[in-house]
């Protein structure tokens, strides 16, 4: 029999008894167990990183995931439900760093790369184990005991083999590159990384001259935000179809070139003004002119295009290094360019870019880009087209080499460094201006570290069949469907794909250079290395395809026989989580059950970084591996921010872990969260966000199952296999069940349509009708005994109200749909499966289906919606009775409703009389329309006074013109017709004093409040009862307790009250004696100026 329910539920504390119910069932391994054999269904798991404890934000994607595998399982499909863990790369390398306190990959490599790699699989698997256990806290069902790893061998040997399909299709290159690096890792980052680290930080910028050659007390005006790479500037990009200014500045006499336009240009005005990517404390940035000005002012002497400026030399700011002085560049030396006798320090056409956009524009600086190849991504790609000297001064911690004198082992980007540069070049006299800039600069995404750029040489996929690849991309459901446009635009743009780190904790590349010839080979397996090994697989065996015991292996080269050696780098992180289609799912040892599994019907992941990176890493190695989508549906979800919209930062303080979430709020009602919001927008998470849930959605829930369970037991009500047919129960019954049919169907759609939040938001609207309309309306039908017919009926509908809906939210709030299960369902019938997620999800019942009925019955809820704003407008409770109501409905559906349910109407609006009137019956609110002095008393003058008197002969018809939107009036004044706008009317409306009227779009109900003593004492009765049934819970009595009420010291409408209504007060409070006695101890009322002292206890 049903257990009794409290009104108030510990989520946390049933969560945790569900957890353990689970585990000692063992719920899940069942479940799997009931769908073996099934038709399948595909999920792939994005890998998080097994690198620190979730936070909230992890838990969107993952409740996600869940709620889908739980959908697909109630519909009785066989799944993988394999968890994912992302385990090489940086992140955790920079961690177990910070464990060790190292600052440099040379302490790294004192420590020992084996010791470090070794504790960079120990904290994968500390933190895998954690994150396992909060995901099992979530109520997320996966089978742990088969998680996959990155950083397995089967993993990182089927990297292998897609490289190896890369080199031989001629794909994988060495190239030399400007990289974004970062001088804390020591390693430099892709395209696709990079993007990831981008921060708004303001930066000493300066404005410095380039002293023209064979012109003296001539320069160019440059601009920089990075003085370091001033260091290697070898050329000055112009546009030639610019105008440039010849202006001489009085500050020094000499002359400056610089675009014409910039000497006026507003420097991120509109920035400043809305403090949008605007760095606090960083004031107003002056223009050329202001600068110009405050040194003293400036004439111009005239213009010139940019094309007449090309081929000027200069004296570049540091020309005293020795390494500007190395003819072909330092330190990569281009023979080519050395030979071809090209010089630096010219003026140089900076062309156009890829999608054929100058690269040199007006802007925040000159019009004239200092360039160093070696030191800036666009520049390098205009240095290589123009066969210009490269200069590259950092090494592999960003610190300057050999051949930069002072500037030799200082750091480019400390403080220090900056004010030397800038100290030097204000010794030269080439400094001009110095001011803070606000910008958004590449930081290392995961050490926090300003980036660099640097020329380094690294290992490259030509990802020239990128075509393939957009083929691919066409065959996926995208949601949302822009996201497709957005993959394609990436694959458009992205370069070739960076794939080397200079780290250690990572795939190793299987890439074997010749010692002798240099030439280099990929091996695609374990099998194949061992097969082509010549020296050090003794020292490899036993270990895992990692640094440094890879790089004992060498093999022989099968271009010259001389012995090969594996590069040192480690692969791009994406590369690990991209083969997971492949690696997780026996590509290597069961062609067969690969084929039945991939493509996968769906992957979820977080989508603003995703598209260029795992989406674009899963898309191209399918491509490469098959030529086959690896999943059919995406579904990308947005960011987790705090209430505030903000993002959540541990050094902010508003981060919340999600252990914290979970045992404060509970995991349902954060699922509930999750579940119930659009996935394309940001979802600003905290405690608020969690209260309101509870208290507008999941206490309204609860406590409709509560009230059903309690007055059931008491009742003695189980559901029988031979219920009453729906056909043959009353309307209100049968309109809820239609409801509940909708919305099962609404459900269903959404989620295969992967929208849950649709159907989340159907869920709440049922269960608001549910509750607040259902029950209320037929409360008292439950306190008729199970063997009355009206009240079996309506235990009937509102069990089976709940047991669907209780399968409805299995997906979404796992934990209390079986808390509700267990006591709703099995503690009544043993044979039901025993748990609901062994349940198949509810199908809607088509022939319960009554759409006419569903209808109406939304007709009278927008009547009684209506109808309270009436009273609440003239400030009469609902407690009150009133005579009459009247209602003027505008079709005849609105008027067949209101008779079918006015009854219903009456009671729920306790009025005495509901009188339904005609369609199109005239509204008693009159309404007057009269002249707008503000807009027509200059415009009209003296003609104002006919006016008034010509708009009031048709105040009503002017008035309903305006109110049904008509925009112009015409009024006759004698000859003359004046046109009035809709603004120089102002309308007035009214209703007789005795009437509370509200109306909505041409709908009118009117209550008469005028109040009888009749009235008003059947009012005081109502408040007092309402009275009564607070003191009856204060007092601590069960629902079903039986009572006895004394009173005393009643005024006479009082006592009159416990008189007439001796018989309704009894039903309504379940009272066995209502009488005047000693009511000491008992609470006073006082009410409408009439007093009583009650007492109430248990009877007998």
């Amino acid at each position: 029999m049903y257990r009794k329910v409290e009104t108030w539920v510990d989520v946390v504390a049933m969560e945790h008894r569900i957890l353990e119910f689970w585990k000692e069932t063992q719920a899940f391994e069942k479940l799997r167990r009931q769908l073996a054999g099934k038709p399948k269904w595909s999920f792939l798991d994005g890998p998080i990183t097994a690198n620190n404890p979730m936070g909230v934000h992890h838990a969107w994607g993952r409740t996600l995931k869940d709620l889908f595998q739980r959908y697909w399982a109630m519909n009785g499909r066989d799944q993988r439900y394999q968890n994912g863990f992302d385990c090489q790369g940086l992140w955790v390398e920079v961690e177990v760093e910070k464990q060790l306190g190292f600052a440099t990959k040379r302490e790294i490599e004192a420590y020992g790369v084996d010791r470090f790699v070794e504790m960079c699989k120990q904290r994968v698997r500390k933190y895998s184990g954690i994150q396992s256990e909060q995901s099992i806290r979530l109520g997320y069902w996966m089978d742990w005991s088969d998680s996959y790893y990155t950083m397995s061998d089967e993993n990182n040997y089927t990297i292998w083999a897609f490289l190896k399909k890369c080199h031989q299709r001629g794909k994988l290159y060495r190239g030399v590159d400007v990289m974004p690096w970062s001088g804390r890792s020591g390693t430099g980052y892709s395209q696709m990384e990079v993007v990831e680290g981008r921060r708004l930080v303001a930066h000493e910028a300066l404005f410095l001259k380039f002293p023209l050659r064979g012109r003296p007390k001539e320069n160019l005006l440059v601009w920089t935000t990075t003085p370091w790479t001033l260091s290697s500037n070898v050329a000055a990009a112009v546009n030639p179809e610019l105008e440039y200014v010849r202006l001489r500045a009085k500050r020094d006499g000499e002359i400056y070139y610089f675009a014409a336009e910039n000497l006026q240009y507003q420097r991120l005005e509109r920035e400043f003004k809305e403090k949008k990517e605007w760095v606090e404390g960083v004031p107003k940035l002056k223009t050329l002119e202001q600068i110009f000005k405050e040194q003293g002012g400036y004439e111009i002497l005239g213009y010139l295009r940019g094309a007449e400026m090309v081929g000027w030399e200069y004296d570049g700011p540091f020309d005293e290094l020795e390494a500007q002085a190395v003819v072909g560049g330092y330190p990569f030396i281009d023979a080519k360019v050395a030979l071809s006798g090209k010089t630096a320090h010219r003026v140089i056409d900076g062309g156009r870019d890829s999608r054929g956009a100058a690269t040199v524009v007006v802007g925040e600086g000159t019009g004239i880009v200092h360039t160093a190849p070696g030191c800036g991504d666009i520049d390098h790609v205009i240095g290589k087209a123009l066969g210009l000297p490269q200069i590259a001064p950092l090494d592999d911690e960003a610190k300057f080499i050999d051949k930069f004198g002072p500037l030799t082992g200082r750091h480019a980007l400390v403080p220090e460094t900056v004010e030397w540069i800038f100290r030097n070049l204000k010794e030269k006299g080439l400094l001009v201006h110095k001011e803070l800039y606000p910008h958004v600069y590449p930081h290392c995404w995961r050490s926090g570290d300003p980036l660099v750029f640097r020329l380094v040489d690294e290992w490259y996929i030509n990802m020239d069949w990128r075509d393939e690849i957009k083929a691919i991309v066409k065959q996926i459901k995208w949601i949302p469907e822009w996201g497709q446009e957005r993959e394609l635009e990436w694959l458009s743009n992205m370069r070739d794909w960076m794939i080397s780190k200079k780290r250690y904790w990572g795939l190793a590349l299987p890439i074997w250079v010749c010692e002798k010839c240099k030439a280099f080979e990929v091996i695609g397996g374990r099998e194949e290395l061992k097969a082509r090994a010549i020296a050090g697989w003794d020292k490899f065996e036993g270990h895992s395809p990692h640094k440094p015991w890879i790089d004992e292996v060498k093999i022989a080269c099968q271009a010259c026989g001389g012995a090969a050696h594996r590069i040192p780098d480690v692969g791009n992180p994406w590369l690990d989580a991209g083969i997971v289609p492949y690696s997780t799912v026996r590509y290597n040892t069961d062609r067969d059950y690969w084929k039945k599994w991939i493509p996968a019907d769906l992957v979820l992941e977080c989508f603003p970084g995703q598209f260029r990176n795992w989406f674009y890493s899963l898309l191209a190695m399918s491509t490469m591996m098959e030529n086959v989508p690896p999943f059919k549906t995406l579904v990308g979800h947005a960011l987790v921010r705090d209430e505030e919209g903000r993002e959540m930062h541990k050094s902010s303080g508003n981060a919340i872990w999600f252990d914290d979430a979970a045992e404060q709020m509970g995991a349902d009602i954060m699922r509930w969260i999750y579940g119930r919001h659009e996935t394309t927008t940001n979802l600003n998470f905290g405690y608020g966000v969690a209260r309101e849930v509870r208290g507008k959605f999941y206490n309204t829930l609860w406590n409709t199952y509560s009230f059903f369970v309690n007055y059931a037991r008491l009742d003695g009500f189980v559901p029988e296999a031979a219920r009453t047919p729906v056909a043959t129960r009353p309307d209100f019954d049968r309109w809820i069940l239609s409801n509940l049919q909708l919305t099962v169907r609404k459900v269903r759609e959404s989620i295969e349509a992967w929208t849950p939040r649709l159907g989340a938001l159907a869920i709440e609207t049922f269960v608001e009708d549910l509750s607040n309309w259902y029950v209320r309306h037929n409360r008292r039908r439950y306190w008729k005994g199970k063997d009355d017919l009206s009240s079996r009926m309506a235990y009937e509908t509102l069990y089976e109200c709940l047991e669907t809906l209780n399968r409805l939210i299995a997906p979404y709030m796992p934990f209390t749909a079986e808390e509700i299960y267990q006591n709703l369902v099995r503690s009544h019938d043993a044979a039901a499966p025993e748990s609901v997620h062994h349940c198949g999800f509810p199908v809607a019942d088509e022939a319960l289906v009554d759409q006419r009925l569903s209808d109406d019955m939304a007709v009278v809820q927008r009547l009684t919606n209506l109808a309270l704003s009436a009273r609440e407008a003239a400030k009469q409770k609902v407690r009150q009775p009133l005579a009459l109501l009247s209602i003027g409905p505008t079709t005849e559906p609105e008027r067949e409703a209101a008779l079918r349910f006015k009854a219903m109407l009456a009671e729920d609006l306790n009025v005495k009389k509901v009188d339904v009137l005609a369609v199109g019956a005239p509204s008693p609110t009159q309404v007057s329309a009269k002249p707008n002095f503000k807009t027509l008393g200059k415009r009209l003058g003296a003609k104002m006074k006919a006016l008034q008197e010509a708009i009031a002969a048709r105040s009503e018809t002017l008035a309903k013109d305006h109110r049904a939107g008509q925009a112009s009036f015409e009024i006759a004044l004698g000859d003359e017709t004046v046109v009035l706008a809709a603004e120089d009317l102002l309308v007035e409306s009214g209703a007789p004093a005795h009437l509370a009227v509200a109306e909505e779009n041409g709908l009118w109900m009117a209550f008469d409040t005028t109040l009888s003593d009749e009235l008003r004492l059947e009012g005081l009765m109502r408040e007092l009862l309402r009275r009564l049934q607070v003191q009856r819970k204060d007092v601590g009595l069960e629902i079903e307790d039986r009572i006895a009420i004394v009173y005393d010291g009643a005024s006479p409408k009082a006592r009159e009250i416990f008189a007439r209504f001796d018989a309704l007060l009894k039903e309504e409070l379940l009272a066995l004696d209502i009488r005047e006695g000693d009511a000491s101890g008992g609470a006073e009322h006082a009410l409408g100026g009439e007093r009583a002292v009650v007492l109430i206890r248990k009877a007998g």
